[in-house]
């Protein structure tokens, strides 16, 4: 049975006690040290997510002459910074411990959150140094591709699907937890109190970017004080780390000369691009569309898809868990086909269909001549409050069938299982592809594809579907998909191990 068979199954975030080193005291403090990655990784997460929610009604706080055009660029500017950074702390990462770009990260993370806590400070122009405070916040979460380099060269063969599929469940219980510690904060308020010693106003919407430095001095503490550099062969056999002196080490200078795939490298970036674009398309349209498809409020639309995008994390969490025991017994490659099939399915279910049209903003017409005039008192009760239903600029409103809320639920869950699959696939092919090179500057590349896939995802989707309509949306976010579908077909003998290429494991 080879490396790439399947073994014992490890339970989510424990490790794989069948290692051939599994007895030595240098197991434990590798996996120790791999842990502290799954807390990096975690904390980059709630980050990101902490203040989402709360990122709009602070804008118009600060500056009220601010739109929400001005929130979009806002948003792009974590993903802008993250795009930047990695590929920076890769190469860092590469040449010198990677504690270095670690601590040096995290120390521009806390450093932004608490930047971005003051941002009502300055007399003008504070909408652009919150933009900016989100801006470095990002380029701190540039270390994930330290992060995961680091895993891939901590782990053997075996061991790598396993650890990175507990590190992506770390990732999406960052997600659910960040949204949550942001509601668990609202009860301070929107005047919260005044520390007249610093000029800290602690409010609801201070708090949780001040909760995330928080978490941030731990995380250095932790990779000062626990992290240790370690590296292993796709056997599991100890080899040579950066600044180790050891003896007990396996000679990869061969392994080290020989090339790496350079076509499966760009195959990987290209679909883990497109991979990142579809769910930022996704978590960017799931708002306007349920408002405009079933009239929610904008309150009601908060609510209801933030349960939905909290079930839908909870649901990825046991997604990674299968994942791992599909990946043992049939290969990365087919799981990640399927993973690319199920997100298809998802957007092609929510193509508009049927004879039902979306309600209009009735009380935003002048003209009241368009489409169905049915009597509906839970819109007009509604509309005294706010106009719900789709707005009458968007002309396709008038003859583009409205999607139903079983399409749509069926969707979140297909996409829900679909997305963090391929997310945790993607990394470990992608790992094993790049073999025991160091991984920095390549770990790096990926993760700024997936930042530029952030940043252009809500744009396109945004422009698209207001123009156009969720037909011509989706439709071509399914062609995108169906492509990275024949694009993974057609190199799909090229995405092996690095191992398994140069003859050493028989896959």
């Amino acid at each position: 049975m080879s490396l790439l068979d399947s073994e014992e199954h490890t339970p989510l975030l424990k490790d794989d006690a069948s290692s051939d080193d599994s007895q030595d005291g240098d197991y434990k403090n590798r996996w120790r040290s791999i842990r502290v990655m799954y807390f990096t990784m975690f904390l980059s997460s709630v980050g990101f997510t902490i203040v989402i929610t709360s990122l709009w009604p602070y804008l118009q706080k600060i500056d009220d002459s601010t739109d929400a055009s001005f929130l979009g660029w806002v948003v792009a500017a974590y993903s802008l910074g993250q795009m930047v950074a990695s590929p920076i702390f890769g190469l860092w990462s590469n040449h010198r411990p990677r504690r270095e770009p670690l601590v040096c990260s995290i120390f521009i993370n806390v450093s932004a959150n608490i930047y971005y806590a003051y941002v009502y400070l300055p007399p003008t122009e504070k909408k652009f140094h919150l933009l900016m405070a989100r801006a470095f916040v990002g380029f701190g979460a540039g270390n994930v591709a330290v992060v995961r380099s680091y895993v891939a060269g901590a782990t053997s063969l075996k061991e790598r699907t396993s650890a990175m599929a507990n590190m992506s469940a770390c990732q999406a219980l960052g997600f659910i937890l960040g949204p949550a510690l942001q509601a668990c904060l609202s009860f301070i308020g929107e005047n919260g109190v005044t520390v007249k010693i610093i000029a800290l106003q602690l409010n609801m919407y201070t708090a949780p970017a001040l909760l995330a430095a928080a978490f941030g001095i731990i995380n250095i503490l932790l990779v000062l004080l626990v992290l240790r550099e370690h590296r292993v062969d796709d056997h599991g056999k100890r080899i040579l780390a950066i600044n180790d002196a050891s003896e007990d080490t396996v000679d990869i200078s061969q392994e080290m000369e020989e090339s790496i795939d350079q076509v499966a490298v760009v195959t990987s970036n290209a679909l883990f691009f497109i991979i990142m674009f579809t769910f930022a398309v996704f978590e960017t349209i799931a708002t306007p569309l349920s408002m405009d498809m079933f009239s929610w409020t904008r309150k009601e639309a908060v609510l209801y898809n933030g349960i939905i995008i909290s079930c839908i994390g909870f649901q990825s969490i046991l997604v990674f868990v299968v994942v791992k025991v599909a990946s043992q017994r049939v290969g990365d490659r087919p799981v990640l086909l399927v993973g690319l099939a199920i997100i298809l399915a998802g957007f092609f279910m929510l193509l508009p269909w049927g004879n039902h049209y979306p309600k209009i903003q009735w009380a935003d017409l002048k003209n009241n001549s368009v489409v169905n005039l049915t009597f509906d008192p839970t819109a007009a009760s509604n509309s005294s409050l706010e106009p719900t239903g789709c707005p009458p600029e968007q002309t396709w409103c008038q003859y583009t069938p409205a999607i139903n809320l079983a399409q749509y639920i069926t969707s979140d869950v297909l996409i829900g299982v679909g997305y963090p699959t391929c997310n945790v696939m993607s990394y470990t092919l992608y790992s094993k592809i790049l073999g025991p090179k160091p991984q920095g500057v390549y770990m790096g590349w990926l993760t700024a594809s997936g930042s530029g896939a952030r940043t252009l995802g809500p744009v396109f989707v945004s422009q698209v579907y207001t123009i156009l309509g969720p037909r011509w949306a989706f439709s071509l976010i399914s062609a995108v998909v169906l492509g990275a579908i024949i694009l993974l077909g057609s190199l799909y003998h090229r995405l092996i191990a690095f191992s398994v290429r140069h003859g050493r494991i028989v896959e």
